[in-house]
């Protein structure tokens, strides 16, 4: 009678065992299951604007502000620059938003992720980043209103815009020959419009 009671003990334990191993990697499973929809919507892009505050590099006064909107076509940046000499002026999206640097080095080199050449915004092999030259009028001032297409701001984010001393020659290697950086500023995500409150 104990030799049969040892023996029932001793299966419960075991089915118990097997219960406790289990459980870890049904919960596991479970988890793998509800876990991809919620990996996709944390990544998926809540933003379709970002805004750039340039600030000049040292030496110079060059200050604007950009706004950049996703459209079906790509992004559109527009916005005003101030403090430049008259003429036209190299403008493109760089690397990094690292402003560490005087000069406007740390932004690294033009946004390039596909690893083509430079040039111009109309070019079907160009760097991402080629956004052409901007006009400064006889007071220094540009109004900017440049559409890069087929460019997703979501993966800009962060990164910066510069301004060069110089025109964009649109074919030198290899960042088009636009001289020194006067302005850069981080490509950050706007705060959203707040939605007006409808009277009753």
């Amino acid at each position: 009678m104990l030799k049969k009671s040892t023996t029932l003990g001793m299966t419960f334990c075991a089915l118990m065992g097997m219960t406790v191993l289990l459980s870890p990697a049904q919960a596991e499973d479970s988890k793998e299951k509800h876990g991809h929809a919620d990996h996709d919507h944390a990544h998926a892009p809540m933003f379709t604007e970002g805004v750039v505050v340039l600030r000049s590099t040292k030496g110079n006064k060059v200050r604007g502000r950009l706004t950049l909107k996703q459209t079906k076509s790509g992004v559109r940046v527009t916005g005003r620059v101030t403090g430049l000499t008259p003429g036209e002026h190299g403008f493109h999206i760089h690397e990094f938003g690292d402003l560490r640097a005087a000069d406007g080095t740390a932004a690294g080199g033009h946004y390039n992720p596909d690893g083509h050449d430079h040039g111009a915004p109309g070019d079907h092999e160009r760097h991402a980043g080629d956004l052409g030259n901007i006009t400064a009028d006889s007071e220094g001032v540009s109004k900017v209103d440049i559409t890069q297409k087929d460019l997703k701001l979501h993966f800009v984010i962060g990164r910066s815009i510069v301004v060069h001393a110089g025109k964009d020659d649109l074919k030198s290697q290899p960042s088009g020959d636009a001289g020194p950086r006067v302005a850069v500023g981080v490509i950050g995500i706007a705060q959203p419009a707040k939605k007006k409150m409808k009277k009753n």
